[in-house]
């Protein structure tokens, strides 16, 4: 290879779009600054979920910060619990927690691999595996101990198996968007370079669009919990008073794809079809990796 040649190939495409992340990233502070001062001063919601929202923002930026206001923050007029209890936004709170959890622990992972120089493919193992076991160990079983029981370990027999099917979907949209944009520009392989976080940043969005759908099931199912609140659920899932000191009936404060006490709604044959399918979005996020992007670089 020539000298020219090595130039080019050394040289960032797109030479405006530093800029453009530098501006992203702005925002994304002012997005990250002001969801945290609303989740933690003025919103009823679970804790567990302002951290997953104050985390997912970090990632997403002010697309997560609009996600918030129109899914989550409470309006002057209507109780947090009333607000969220439509089926899409149990379903988006659950996605958002996964999330939090899962892209947390692959953004550290392939923080941790690039800087190691290892090659694409056991990058993104790490990252899958990191994900999964962040995801599972701490933001499903540790952080919702006290919904399922107080037990440890039966909130972690009780996570395993949605936080695995809603893990594939994450990574389904993860892995062909991280792997296509690094495999095409270098700098992005780089954790000290913007375009690393701009391409974390993509991929978390992508993430979150494909997990959707399946925590949506997962939610109506009763496999996963949907946007709680304290009013609600207080301590370890029981219903506590309202901030006016009159009871809130537990049946009218959560709507029933949040109470975890009741029996799944879906079958094992169901089960075993929502499996094969989250392993077919994972099989075909893989495939267009193979297709557009290098896993040997």
């Amino acid at each position: 290879m020539c000298s020219s040649d090595l130039a080019v190939t050394m040289t960032p495409p797109l030479p405006w779009l530093d800029p453009v992340l530098a501006v992203w990233f702005v925002l994304t502070a002012l997005s990250v600054a002001y969801v945290a001062w609303d989740a933690f001063t003025r919103n009823p919601e679970l804790k567990v979920m302002k951290w997953g929202w104050l985390l997912v923002t970090l990632y997403g930026g002010p697309i997560m910060a609009a996600a918030y206001v129109l899914s989550c923050q409470e309006p002057p007029t209507v109780r947090h619990e009333d607000f969220v209890r439509p089926l899409w936004k149990q379903a988006f709170g659950s996605t958002i927690h996964c999330m939090a959890g899962d892209a947390t622990g692959v953004i550290v992972a392939a923080a941790v691999t690039t800087a190691l120089g290892l090659p694409m493919w056991l990058d993104v193992t790490a990252e899958y595996l990191f994900g999964f076991a962040f995801g599972l160990l701490i933001f499903q079983a540790l952080f919702m101990r006290d919904m399922l029981g107080g037990s440890y370990g039966r909130a972690l027999r009780a996570s395993f198996m949605p936080e695995w099917l809603s893990m594939n979907a994450v990574m389904a949209g993860m892995i062909p968007t991280m792997v296509l944009l690094m495999s095409h520009d270098m700098a992005a392989m780089h954790a000290t370079s913007l375009r690393f976080w701009g391409v974390m940043s993509l991929a978390t969005l992508a993430g979150l669009v494909v997990a959707y759908p399946v925590n949506l099931w997962l939610v109506a199912a009763r496999l996963k919990h949907g946007m709680g609140t304290e009013r609600a659920l207080g301590h370890g899932g029981h219903s506590v008073g309202t901030d006016a000191s009159a009871p809130m009936r537990h049946e009218d404060a959560m709507p029933p794809s949040q109470d975890m006490s009741m029996k799944p709604g879906a079958t094992g044959e169901q089960i075993a079809a929502m499996t094969l399918l989250t392993l077919l979005m994972l099989a075909a996020g893989v495939i267009l990796a193979t297709i557009g992007g290098r896993w040997s670089m």
